[in-house]
């Protein structure tokens, strides 16, 4: 205890609290006073705890500390006992709860202000999924966490370049180099310029180029703006499935489930997911974050030679034969009670390992059954589109199934008496060829009679009145059957009528009342869905002004702060900043401008006088060419060192 007070009062005297204390004035400090210094080196880690503790209620002094040493991982020592102790120790100022956060606190200083910082942008807003619902909370929540995924990224590349140790000089002469890039394109502008100005219409031509190069850039922001609507639609669609997916799936299970067959259900995901939860997951994380170190520490070393492998190989070599030794001294041991141990070490492991197994074919399974119902909702939308009926589920495919073969059954039925009706038919058929052969051989045998007896015809007249008084016979027996049969039939009707009026008279009374009360019904409903959303709009514009309000008094916080550090970072100094930086390049440039304008009069005299002297040494090179034209040249010729001219 007494080196963590040590070390406690060393590191409140420096920078930058300067408190001044020694071990007995630190110890003899009261719980007040001692809440003030925790809030104090709580303040340099996060700015926005600046605060008179003595102007603030306990519980706010309380609860504001706790969150802040949680968002610090701070772990206090001891179980859920302790944590009682703990905040009733920070509530009064207790020095056994005190010391050891300072000690903690002030170990790990720039760390922590680091965290500090990150928390600010990186604590997720937790948005209850019923308001998720509303499309423009949606919209809203998930360019928040871009916002947060963005963040982190320019943070970690932040902090690469922080590591990456590029010089002030590198930098420098990149600039140098940029520049010297920038005048040279200047020039090759300018010179492109020059040869355009001798083309006819070019004024036209650049207005035409400009005026492509503009509908180019339109055209390439609405194709953009295009694809962004295509993938807005697409996910609308599929936000739109999914929802109807779990109202049908709601629906079904509403329909026709227990409430046993619900909790074994619910007791199954429970322990999946807890199983997920407290085994699966935990082990995947912990052996990615080893990976992940591993790799950490692969990437931070220094690139390796051919050298150094082999150096590591050797070491891997020397390990694993140690490894085999001791194997070997252990199975030469023979220990019962270690072999029994490892027996059930090998029977644990083998079943965890079955665990994961099944875990995971579980998880794959639940994967598989979420795509074939994402493809079977797809189908059924296709085959809504096509013929617009629905695709029989569940309870109502087994009805339509068992439905379709009790008429198999029937149709079997039948077909077999249309068959046997078919034989039958075919026997009938060839018994009355047969009868009428015979009877057109009994009536030819019966004219050639009635010839020779000298009566023919007689058969036949015969035949004729007998069917004759046949048909009248039965034609009177239809009618009067037939009045017989309209006036039942009418009763029969009538009596029908009167029954079902009777019976459907409560009903189409009840019908009329439920109807009158469904319009209640859905007019209610419209007016719960329109005041829900309006719920939810104005919860989403509160929390959003709370945002913009917390953000402005940060600002306000931040400008009046006594720290210098902290109050560069108020935006208005930044843009005051930024404001005299352009002022100074603007004095500067009009500076330039103004020695460019006196420079200018006799730079253009000089340039009026070189292409005067140009014009006269140009001037008297013809003369010479012209004359050395006209003359004739003479004949050198050297002799003896010497050299005559001939002419």
């Amino acid at each position: 205890m007494s080196d963590q007070i040590k070390f406690i009062v060393d590191n409140l005297n420096k920078e930058p609290f300067r408190k001044n204390y020694n071990l007995i004035t630190f110890d003899s400090l009261e719980p007040m006073q001692l809440l003030q210094v925790l809030n104090d080196v709580l303040a340099e880690i996060d700015p926005k705890q600046v605060v008179d503790i003595r102007e603030e209620m306990p519980e706010q002094t309380t609860k504001r500390m706790l969150s802040l040493l949680g968002i610090l991982k701070y772990k206090p020592p001891g179980n859920a006992t302790d944590m009682s102790t703990f905040r009733q120790g920070l509530v009064i100022g207790s020095k056994p709860v005190i010391y050891p956060v300072l000690h903690w606190l002030l170990q790990r200083t720039n760390e922590l202000k680091k965290r500090a910082y990150l928390a600010r942008f990186l604590i997720k807003l937790e948005v209850p999924s019923e308001f998720l619902q509303d499309e423009t909370v949606a919209d809203t929540n998930k360019q928040y966490e871009e916002l947060m995924e963005a963040f982190k990224t320019l943070h970690k590349e932040c902090e690469q370049l922080k590591t990456s140790g590029f010089s002030t000089a590198e930098i420098r002469r990149d600039i140098s180099a940029m520049e010297e890039e920038k005048d040279q394109l200047i020039k090759r502008v300018e010179r492109l310029k020059k040869r355009v100005e001798t083309v006819q219409n070019h004024q036209r031509m650049l207005k035409i180029a400009r005026q492509l190069r503009v509908e180019k850039e339109r055209e390439e922001f609405l194709a953009q703006q295009k694809q962004e609507q295509k993938n807005q639609l697409f996910h609308a669609v599929q936000r739109l499935q999914r929802v109807q997916n779990q109202l049908k799936s709601m629906r079904h299970a509403a329909a026709d489930a227990k409430p046993e067959s619900l909790m074994k259900r619910l007791e199954e995901e429970i322990k999946f997911n807890s199983y997920m939860v407290t085994e699966k997951f935990p082990k995947e994380l912990e052996s990615k974050k080893k990976e992940l170190h591993f790799l950490q520490k692969v990437v931070s070393e220094p690139a390796m030679g051919h050298s150094d492998l082999l150096e590591l190989e050797s070491k891997i070599n020397e390990i694993n034969t140690q490894i085999n030794q001791l194997i070997e001294k252990k199975m030469m041991r023979n220990e019962p009670i270690e072999g029994k141990l490892s027996l059930y070490r090998q029977q644990a492991s083998i079943i965890s390992r079955k665990k994961e197994a099944k875990a995971e074919e579980l998880q794959e399974a639940k994967e598989k059954l979420a795509n074939l119902e994402r493809e079977v909702s797809v189908k059924t939308n296709q085959t809504r589109e096509f013929d617009g009926t629905e695709v029989l589920k569940g309870d109502e495919f087994k009805r339509y199934v068992s439905k379709l073969r009790s008429k198999s059954t029937v149709f079997k039925k039948k077909h077999q008496i249309i068959a046997e009706f078919k034989a039958e038919f075919g026997l009938l058929q060839r018994t009355e060829e047969l009868l009428k052969q015979r009877h057109e051989n009994i009536q030819h045998q019966l004219q050639t009679i009635e010839e020779k007896k000298g009566i023919s015809g007689y058969s036949y007249t015969q035949e004729e009145l007998e069917r004759v008084s046949a048909l009248k016979t039965e034609v009177d027996e239809m009618k009067g059957r037939t009045l017989d049969d309209m006036s039942e039939m009418v009763k029969k009707l009538n009596s029908l009528v009167s029954e079902k009026k009777s019976a459907l008279a409560p009903v189409i009374k009840e019908l009329r009342q439920l109807r009158q009360k469904c319009q209640e019904v859905r007019g209610l409903r419209e007016e719960c869905l329109q005041e829900e959303s309006r719920y939810h709009y104005t919860n989403c514009m509160i929390k959003n002004l709370e945002i913009q309000l917390r953000r402005a008094t940060d600002e306000m916080k931040a400008y009046v702060s006594s720290d210098q550090q902290e109050k560069r970072k108020a935006i208005r100094e930044q843009y005051t900043k930024n404001i005299a930086e352009q002022e100074n390049l603007g004095k500067k440039l009009r500076e330039k401008q103004k020695a460019v304008r006196e420079s200018h009069g006799p730079n253009m005299k000089q340039a009026k006088m070189w292409r005067d002297f140009e014009q006269l040494m140009e001037c008297k090179k013809q003369c010479f060419l012209k004359q050395q034209s006209q003359t004739p040249m003479g004949q050198v010729i050297q002799e003896g060192g010497e050299d005559r001219l001939v002419l």
